[in-house]
């Protein structure tokens, strides 16, 4: 199902936590005509945690299919492709974290995913919102997980910034725009 209506193709909103990010993406998904994916890749491992996860369902309403993928975005987004009107990540920090989690996880592992999950964004026909947590401001971690995280998180940024039609940062619960390729000669 392409969207040729759609002013994006691929949208990357960032933001801190309880910034705002993912209400801004829903809004913006909410533009596109349905059946809606939501796609989320945290995991339940805690009576909180998943109580965030079901109120979260709850919020987005029947309007919404939902696919829990922790691992295997790339996978899941090409699945998707020609049945949905708008696609929604949420999150990809989450996303790198599950994957420096995973056993036998390398720097290169988690670069190969993200240049994956950057070529099959390359084929994607419906539009696709990409929303993740903003890291790179806080103080250097204190101890090596936590840097690779920052480290990682920040280059899978970049690399799908480059390619975005569409940046948005969200602080506060007000969206800034970064990048548009919508209005040439605009941020």
């Amino acid at each position: 199902m392409e969207n040729a209506s759609s002013p994006f193709r691929l949208a990357l909103i960032l933001g801190g936590a309880r910034s705002g990010k993912s209400r801004y993406a829903l809004g913006l998904a909410a533009r596109c005509p349905a059946p809606r994916l939501f796609v989320a890749t945290g995991e339940p491992r805690d009576a909180e945690m998943e109580a965030r996860i079901e109120a979260h369902q709850r919020e987005r309403g029947s309007d919404w299919a939902t696919r829990e993928v922790p691992l295997e975005l790339a996978a899941a987004l090409n699945e998707a492709q020609g049945h949905y009107g708008v696609v929604v990540v949420d999150c990809l920090t989450m996303w790198v974290s599950n994957l420096l989690l995973k056993e036998n996880a390398s720097p290169g592992s988690i670069q190969t995913a993200g240049e994956n999950l950057i070529s099959t964004l390359a084929q994607t026909a419906a539009p696709t919102i990409l929303v993740s947590n903003e890291v790179g401001w806080g103080i250097v971690p204190d101890n090596p997980l936590a840097r690779q995280f920052r480290d990682q998180a920040g280059w899978l940024h970049q690399r799908l910034a480059q390619v975005a039609d569409l940046v948005v940062l969200v602080v506060a619960g007000v969206p800034m725009l970064i990048k548009s390729d919508l209005f040439p000669g605009r941020p």
